[in-house]
């Protein structure tokens, strides 16, 4: 697996606690893992603890100039291998002080000088597994530089009208209509929407079941979804409450919209790991355990309704039409959804292969199946790999976990959460 030796090699080499962050942020989850124990740049990740994605992509505007283009290193996240001066990054830093990661998009100077460059991966943030510092895996990334820093936040995404400004009417900000302005094809060197082509369009959180799909946000700003699966139950991905060297559960789960017509939400008090999670998270790939319950300090299943979970029926469930929907990082506060993908394979480690398109903060969403008139949480998604060339993605079966919720539901399992478990 090429990722385990980038990764575990990367953090040897590793110089400071910021890469560290980075680092983690490269897992290759659907979703963001939890935060290291250094701070993490991306309130990006978070919906609504999304911070506000479109205050910090700042517009192109004027480039700086690159033959004048000069700067220091003094932003908090300056070498993290990721451009953050505005105008031409992500505006998370003051112009001029992430110069490491920016002079080469600024001059014009791409180059091939990544360790990992010229293998056939993307390997830079945003496209691959951030191991290479922006520009400089020019050959392996030149077919997606032009998405660089764009996403479909505006809440007229998906529309099939182009509503940026210039190119459109004008209705979206700069770089927030991507899939209408742009296209929807993706080239595979991208490992964002792993199918070629974006198939999710904006699901309207006002109504069922997309309304008990919410942002689960960590202290630090991470964000994953979960889904509500009982009065104070949700489940979502284990790794969205694991840091580098222990379990933190501590968090808000956020919903699109609630009963007075704004977001709904709760505090995380207790949560439950699968028994074989800690020895699981040894190995290169351990996505049947890659699930979490949560237990939440309000019945919002009470007031909302929630999804029921029901196991697989593994002869029936390569027939079945399935939706997968979660805060995805590039629709901001908006749910995305992948309506109508498949089932490819159900797998012996109660895992399964599906085609839905999932990103970074899609981590724990829901794989629903609609079954005579009701939808079933059926899935919960955590990964994915590389299977002949071509990356597939892995959902955890309901069937690795429904077994513990009525002990977990009585208060029998379950610790509290906080950060109480060291992670060897």
């Amino acid at each position: 697996m090429i990722f385990a030796t980038r990764f575990f090699g990367l953090l040897g080499g590793l110089a400071g606690a910021a890469s560290v962050a980075v680092a983690f942020a490269a897992w290759p989850v659907a979703g963001t893992p939890g935060a290291s124990e250094a701070a993490v740049k991306r309130p990006m990740f978070a919906q609504g603890r999304f911070g506000n994605l479109l205050e910090r992509i700042s517009p192109p505007g004027k480039n700086p100039s690159s033959a004048a283009y000069t700067g220091e290193d003094t932003c908090r996240w300056a070498n993290d291998g990721e451009c953050d001066d505005p105008g031409i990054g992500t505006g998370a830093c003051q112009q001029g002080t992430d110069y490491s990661d920016c002079w080469r998009i600024a001059t014009g100077r791409e180059d091939n000088s990544c360790e990992w460059a010229n293998d056939g991966e993307c390997d830079e943030p945003q496209f691959g597994y951030s191991v290479c510092t922006q520009g400089t895996d020019r050959n392996d990334c030149g077919a997606v530089a032009h998405l660089r820093f764009q996403t479909d936040l505006c809440e007229l995404a998906f529309d099939g009208v182009c509503n940026e400004p210039g190119t459109g009417d004008g209705q979206c900000e700069v770089r927030t209509d991507r899939a209408d302005c742009i296209g929807r094809d993706r080239p595979m060197e991208i490992r964002d929407h792993f199918f070629g082509h974006d198939d999710r369009q904006l699901l309207d959180t006002a109504e069922t079941p997309w309304s008990l799909i919410g942002q689960l946000v960590d202290p630090d700003g991470g964000s994953c979804t979960a889904t509500l699966i009982g009065e104070d139950i949700l489940v979502s991905a284990a790794h969205c409450v694991e840091y580098e060297t222990r379990v933190d559960a501590r968090a808000t789960f956020i919903t699109g919209i609630g009963l007075r017509n704004g977001p709904e939400e709760a505090e995380v008090v207790s949560y439950f790991l699968s028994p074989n999670r800690e020895d699981d998270r040894k190995k290169e790939e351990a996505a049947s355990s890659d699930w979490v319950l949560l237990r939440i300090d309000r019945p919002l299943g009470r007031e909302l309704g929630f999804v029921a979970p029901r196991t697989l029926d593994a002869r029936a469930a390569l027939d079945w039409e399935i939706r997968q929907a979660g805060f995805s990082w590039d629709t901001g506060d908006h749910l995305s959804g992948h309506l109508g993908c498949h089932i490819i394979e159900v797998e012996d480690e109660n895992t399964i292969v599906h085609n839905c398109d999932t990103t970074e903060g899609d981590s724990g969403s829901p794989i629903m199946a609609f079954i005579d008139g009701e939808y079933f949480v059926i899935g919960t998604d955590s990964t994915f790999r590389t299977e002949n060339g071509a990356e597939v993605n892995v959902a955890v079966r309901s069937d690795e976990w429904i077994g513990y919720l009525p002990d977990f539901r009585a208060g029998l399992i379950g610790q509290p959460a906080r950060p109480a478990k060291v992670i060897k």
